[in-house]
């Protein structure tokens, strides 16, 4: 497990997204975020449902696969994301739930980083995405 994303990717709090890296090989990265009171401020896209931002949940689960891909060594640098190609939502998350994210390397080299991915709550599938990061330095 681990726990000092900070040391892996450049996001700062409030927009670090990443809990822990539960596990990564080539193929798939698994890691997990819980939304709670120190991210308040994203309350005030849904203040009366208490949803995270679909948009939020897409960077949190990219920022799971960039933070893996750097403990795998494949890379180096800092890459940023550049497109989303897909992006299908079958529920909410909620502040307080804890999100599993799934995350599958499908192309990593030097200046490019493609994957795809599914975030869990529990079982349940709420969603699933596909994304492109380059190297920016």
């Amino acid at each position: 497990m681990v726990q000092n994303i900070e040391s892996l990717i450049p996001h700062r709090a409030p927009f670090l997204f990443v809990d822990e890296i539960a596990s990564y090989t080539k193929e798939t990265i698994i890691g997990f975020k819980t939304f709670d009171d120190n991210d308040y401020w994203l309350k005030g896209s849904f203040p009366d449902l208490d949803y995270i931002p679909g948009t939020i949940l897409i960077e949190s689960m990219a920022q799971c696969g960039g933070a893996g891909v750097k403990l795998l060594g494949v890379t180096d640098g800092i890459f940023g994301l550049v497109s989303i190609e897909s992006a299908e939502f079958f529920a909410g998350a909620k502040f307080g739930d804890k999100i599993k994210f799934i995350v599958e390397n499908l192309r990593l080299s030097e200046k490019i980083i493609k994957q795809q991915g599914t975030a869990y709550i529990e079982d349940t599938a709420i969603l699933k995405a596909s994304w492109m990061c380059v190297k920016i330095s």
